[in-house]
């Protein structure tokens, strides 16, 4: 994969895109997630879009790129996400627990397969792989604003409790589509339990 990262990001700000760039961009949504990335080939993509070859390579030029527009947009949908249950909920702690409760509520809602930028990051295994930059960036993003929510609270490390939110957010996502959601979930809300209560003790 040759795109670079600049050439596909999004702009929030940017009028909507043609119809037909938007039936795409949610086909690979649904199909990347739900079936792999790299199974689903550009054939498919175009058939289920309901598009012409040549719009598809007009709008996009190769599959390569609509992966990193699909990753990307994924990052931008969750920044919206968290930013948005942030402003529902102003105080630290109710933030966090709601924060927790979307990602419970993730895990049994129906077709859920896990967390899109782990699945991935394994699709993707090479370090320097354009993917994974955006999945890097991705949680970057994340350890800041729970680092930033933590620090709010009051807790002394709000850096390591941070990972501590996302390492057993990764393991109850993995979990709750592999093994048991249930047990998963319960796992997740408990190590929110202690990271609160070691910023509130």
């Amino acid at each position: 994969m040759t795109v670079a990262l600049d050439d596909v990001k999004f702009d929030p700000t940017a009028q909507r895109a043609p119809g037909a760039k938007i039936r795409i961009l949610e086909t690979a949504d649904e199909l990347f997630y739900s079936e792999g990335i790299r199974i689903v080939g550009i054939d498919r993509l175009i058939s289920t879009s309901k598009v012409t070859k040549a719009t598809f390579y007009k709008h996009f030029g190769s599959k390569d790129r609509l992966i990193l527009m699909y990753i990307e947009a994924r990052h931008l949908a969750e920044v919206a996400k968290f930013e948005a249950i942030l402003a529902a909920n102003p105080r630290p702690e109710q933030a966090l627990r709601a924060i927790v409760a979307d990602t419970v509520a993730e895990i049994a809602s129906p077709g859920f397969r896990g967390d899109a930028f782990l699945n991935a990051a394994t699709e993707f295994s090479e370090d320097r792989h354009p993917v994974r930059s955006v999945v890097l960036r991705h949680r970057e993003w994340l350890t800041g604003f729970l680092a930033d929510v933590l620090q709010d609270l009051g807790h002394r490390m709000p850096g390591d409790a941070a990972d501590d939110i996302i390492l057993a957010r990764d393991g109850a996502m993995s979990g709750g589509y592999a093994g048991d959601p249930i047990a998963a979930s319960a796992s997740l809300s408990r190590i929110t339990d202690q990271v609160i209560r070691a910023a509130t003790a």
